[in-house]
């Protein structure tokens, strides 16, 4: 359950977890049952997000007014 914003854009990563963009930035969820393991907030709400870069652990985001990239130990699907 996203609780800011709505969800528009998915993404898994390498371990499975889902990624998924929010109101208020981006929100991780555990694969076995959704638990919300974390965010990345972000100032404005995000409408979509990739993994990029040569080890795929860049999380590109688009949001309202701008482009956001933020490395992170795991690397995407």
């Amino acid at each position: 359950r996203i609780d800011t914003g709505v969800p528009d854009g998915i993404r898994c990563d390498a371990d499975g977890n889902l990624w998924s963009s929010a109101g208020d930035g981006v929100h991780c969820f555990a694969p076995q049952d959704g638990t919300l393991l974390g965010k990345v907030l972000c100032p404005e709400p995000v409408a979509n997000l990739t993994f990029g870069g040569p080890r795929r652990n860049r999380l590109f985001l688009t949001a309202t007014a701008s482009l956001y990239a933020v490395y992170l130990c795991v690397s995407g699907a």
